[in-house]
């Protein structure tokens, strides 16, 4: 098996150096050099070109985009003169479903296949595999089914789910044919919306144990704040860290975004080094967005997506609108 590899950071890399673990043969170009050297002596073969690296794959090829979903549809159209009928072309980033649909829309014609893999794992993939959520045709899915596996966690990543003994299918490897062309990143935009409000709700619960102690400050009595009514209720000083670490094992909370929790905890317990400023890279707009159109609740995922705008500064006009409105009607 052989796949070209457009975009070797840190997902798109370390998914080469999975692939060739596998035998797979690797072909990668990237616009930047950083890490190519590291991956070349690892037995990738580096394209100085995107015309070079489709030259130096086999027919059928296929190629692997794994960029930002802004830079996809440039890359696309750099690449459409380059490929022929029969290829594959491959996105794997982040892309919104509505975009695979029409790109597979206008690769149909010329005899050019598409598939879109929402990909799950991050920086950890290497090791532990990554998740895969999969749209396209099924004959094109299941030619590609050995890039899929090798990078898939496989069976042995969780234990079986009570009663599917037996029942096979490759989701128990780690990844799924979900559907037709957008499928694949329409759940992965779904999986990271579900993630947008899990991480908030971590955040949300660190922050009240964080303040617990809040009972034993001083606090100033003036007509623009509410007091503290029970501060005796309040005179904890809650280790968060080790929280962090206790719930690990065997508590209901307990999952791999726990664990990086207390990995970031325990390196730094204040969270020093980080500003507060939580960015989104379009997952959950378009989850909240899709929810609107099918007329579905998602309040959990919403909450979370406008708390990440918040965090960035975005509600200090809103917030200056309040105050001014406070002033007018009561001198606050």
């Amino acid at each position: 098996m052989q796949v070209g590899m457009v975009g070797l950071g840190r997902m798109g890399g370390n998914m080469v150096r999975r692939w060739m673990r596998h035998g797979i043969d690797c072909v990668g170009w990237a616009r930047s050099r950083t890490g190519v050297a590291e991956l070349e002596q690892a037995g990738m073969t580096s394209a100085a070109s995107l015309a070079d690296l489709v030259a130096r794959l086999a027919a059928p090829r296929t190629v692997w985009l794994m960029v930002p979903a802004g830079a996809v549809d440039a890359l696309v159209d750099e690449l459409l003169p380059l490929l022929a009928a029969g290829d594959t072309l491959v996105d794997g980033g982040n892309s919104y479903y509505r975009d695979d649909v029409d790109r597979a829309a206008r690769l149909a014609p010329r005899g050019i296949h598409y598939v879109d893999v929402g990909v799950s794992g991050g920086v950890w993939g290497l090791e532990r595999g990554y998740s895969q959520m999969i749209g396209g045709e099924p004959g094109t899915v299941r030619r590609l089914d050995p890039l899929f596996r090798a990078l898939a966690p496989g069976r042995a990543a969780a234990p079986p789910t009570p009663g599917r003994d037996g029942a096979g299918g490759t989701a128990e490897e780690g990844y799924l044919h979900c559907g037709p062309a957008g499928a694949g990143h329409f759940v992965k935009m779904v999986h990271n919306g579900i993630e947008y409000g899990i991480m908030a709700a971590y955040a949300e619960g660190f922050n009240i144990l964080h303040h617990a102690g809040i009972g034993r400050k001083d606090h100033a009595v003036d007509a623009e704040t509410a007091p503290l009514r029970d501060p005796q209720y309040f005179q904890y000083d809650i280790p968060v860290a080790e929280v962090a670490e206790v719930w690990r094992r065997g508590s209901v909370v307990a999952s791999w975004l726990l664990d990086l929790t207390a990995q970031a905890l325990h390196a730094d317990p204040k969270l020093d080094g980080y500003a507060g400023q939580v960015s989104d890279s379009g997952e959950g707009r378009w989850t909240v967005l899709q929810a609107v159109e099918e007329g579905v609740p998602a309040p959990v995922i919403a909450a979370s997506l406008f708390a990440r705008f918040d965090s960035r500064g975005h509600a200090l006009y809103q917030n200056k609108v309040l105050s001014a409105m406070r002033r007018a009607f009561g001198g606050h």
